[in-house]
């Protein structure tokens, strides 16, 4: 078309709301649930894409997602901090991920966030705001409004203005750069799009009667054929496992691992809530050390169910399943069992041959 199509006028949904949960201190263990209001839903066409290369210092347009649909959230002025901005865009990252609306791979430019940032003191009216546009990950979120919430208010502490104004977070430099100034300038000219008939929404109740209904959208239908959104997800582990409601969260933080987690528990006699205690404390360190996903593990669910197998069963001790695991990251092919044989690191069980040891050790001490 040459341009691009949103829905400027009448966007398909308004007045909405998002739950999110953040950590108080960085600590998982002390939660809690805010909400932002969602002014807006809007469909939209994308118009494409730059690409910066910083070895050439050359700029590439990208146009193959050009006309490719494409939604866009606007939210309310209710986060105040990287973090909450941060655990929001998660939270609407999962939920995507859940509905199968998206992939939402940030990084791969399916979900970008433009956060708009400015500061003021309490009670008075909001202060100039500016516009960081084309965030690609949800830590440089957090940091990039971070960042741009301190420069705000050392300008004005400073004596300086705010300019309304777009810009960009550099993520090598850890700050925020001017793009374009937008004080005084029109970015975007309107004009109704003669070749698109309304999209008319409607539910149960107010369905026309002797409707085309191929040509009905019908939300009560889609509602009731939705799959469990992530805070029904996390209520069902809680209650299913018994695990703490912080764990919940981090098994569906991390892509795939509450698949991995459910396998390992059907394959183990150990009780899940120490099933998620070796996930998150031993497995997940792993995975984060080397920046995989639980996915591209070398210990696959079988071989972890295998090895806590051994430890419930009381047949190597903790420290051992630790030596074990270890030697399961090296992908060798080898399963538990092999390894405690090979590095004899069974615990012993026979009395008389315990006996014969700490008598040895005793005569040993006795020589000496």
């Amino acid at each position: 078309a040459g341009y691009q199509i949103t829905q400027q006028r009448v966007p398909i949904a308004v007045n909405g709301s998002l739950s999110y949960s953040l950590c108080i201190d960085n600590k998982m263990s002390q939660m809690v649930t805010k909400t932002v209001r969602i002014k807006q839903i809007q469909l939209e066409q994308d118009s494409g894409k730059s690409l910066h290369d910083d070895t050439r210092s050359q700029t590439l347009v990208d146009l193959n997602r050009a006309g490719v649909g494409l939604m866009e959230v606007v939210m309310e002025p209710d986060l105040c901090c990287g973090e909450e901005a941060a655990a929001a865009v998660r939270e609407l990252q999962l939920i995507l991920q859940t509905l199968g609306s998206s992939q939402a791979v940030m990084a791969e430019g399916q979900l970008r966030v433009d956060a708009n940032v400015s500061v003021h003191h309490p009670g008075e009216p909001y202060g100039v705001r500016t516009e960081v546009k084309n965030i690609n990950s949800i830590r440089f979120l957090a940091k990039a409004v971070d960042y741009e919430i301190q420069r705000q208010i050392e300008e004005l502490e400073n004596g300086g203005t705010i300019l309304n104004e777009t810009r960009a977070f550099d993520s090598k430099l850890g700050c925020t750069v001017p793009m374009r100034d937008k004080e005084g300038k029109l970015d975007y000219r309107f004009m109704p799009e003669p070749n698109l008939p309304p999209l008319i929404l409607y539910d149960a109740k107010s369905l026309p009667a002797n409707m085309n209904y191929q040509q009905v959208i019908n939300i009560d239908w889609i509602h009731e054929r939705l799959p469990d959104l992530p805070s029904v997800k996390r209520e069902k582990l809680v209650e299913q496992y018994g695990i703490l409601p912080e764990h919940s969260f981090t098994l569906l933080n991390e892509d795939g691992l509450v698949e991995f987690f459910e396998s390992v528990v059907k394959q183990t006699q150990m009780k899940p809530k120490k099933v998620i205690g070796w996930i998150l404390n031993d497995l997940l360190s792993y995975l984060k050390q080397r920046s995989l996903t639980v996915k591209e593990s070398p210990v696959s669910s079988f071989l972890l169910a295998d090895l806590l197998n051994l430890l419930e069963k009381k047949e190597i001790s903790s420290t051992a399943a630790k030596q074990v695991l270890a030697e399961l990251w090296k992908g060798e092919g080898k399963t538990p069992l092999e390894i405690v044989k090979e590095q004899k690191l069974e615990l012993l069980q026979d009395q008389k041959q315990l006996e014969q040891i700490c008598q040895a050790v005793i005569d040993g001490q006795e020589n000496e």
